[in-house]
């Protein structure tokens, strides 16, 4: 999804858009961290919203429940006085099932983002879904997506917003490889399906101002195997689809 920094809504308007489309052939929609305001635009802290309340959330609620779907979004999340860096994953009846709030982040977002400070996972009829958000995914030792692991989760969606310098040769240093050494180990570990999610577009606003988001959305099956990589460049916006279904889980310690 091409994400405008600082524009809510317009992106929440063109969110709505691709969600309807998507939802004709899919169960579960998966959209970018910071959906609404974008990753690091200063706008967050005057513009953030509450879950499950606030002008963002309430849409995905209702997109979720008016389309039949499961729905997972990054947001920017307001409580009282402070701001996160969040998602959520919504059932198709509209209730929220899950909000993270990301734990890594790096930090040149730390002007913008208050630190979360738990992990969970929700039960849905698809199956059970840890939630993590972008560099989450790289936290020492992947302690982040293991602990998810441990947990019980069969699917790690991840919401993210993968970004480039403006000079950036795609050609020469294919984007990817960061987020396959982040996900594949895990994955095999234990048996789990890998779903990062990136937006495009160039970055506006906050301290990348100038570098570029270039989609490269990529799924990881249970075995460790890349399923999808999607499209790069920051135009590259598009709907991806791809079937899953609920892994079997491998014995811990069983060396399998």
């Amino acid at each position: 999804m091409t994400v405008e920094g600082g524009n809510k809504s317009g992106n929440l308007s063109h969110a709505s858009e691709l969600v309807q489309k998507a939802a004709a052939e899919a169960d579960l929609v998966v959209l970018p961290e910071a959906m609404d305001l974008g990753w690091t635009h200063p706008s967050a802290r005057t513009e953030a919203s509450s879950i499950p309340d606030g002008d963002t959330c309430l849409l995905l609620r209702t997109l979720a429940r008016e389309n039949g779907i499961t729905l997972c979004s990054g947001l920017v999340e307001r409580d009282g006085e402070k701001v996160f860096n969040s998602a959520v994953i919504i059932n198709r009846h509209g209730k929220v099932l899950l909000v993270h709030r990301k734990l890594n982040e790096l930090e040149i977002g730390h002007e913008y983002y208050d630190q979360g400070d738990r992990l969970g996972v929700c039960h849905t009829e698809l199956g059970t879904f840890g939630l993590m958000i972008c560099a989450d995914g790289f936290a020492k030792d992947h302690v982040i997506s293991r602990s998810l692991g441990y947990m019980g989760a069969e699917f790690i969606l991840s919401p993210s917003s993968w970004a480039v310098d403006e000079d950036h040769d795609n050609e020469r240093e294919p984007y990817g490889d960061t987020w396959r050494q982040c996900y594949i180990p895990v994955a095999k570990e234990f048996g789990i399906w890998f779903v990062g999610v990136s937006n495009v577009g160039p970055i506006t606003g906050g301290p990348w101002k100038g570098r570029k988001c270039i989609g490269c959305s990529l799924v990881i099956d249970p075995q460790g195997d890349e399923i999808l990589q999607g499209p790069y460049g920051v135009h590259a916006e598009t709907i991806l689809y791809v079937d899953v279904e609920t892994p079997r889980r491998p014995a811990r310690g069983s060396g399998s």
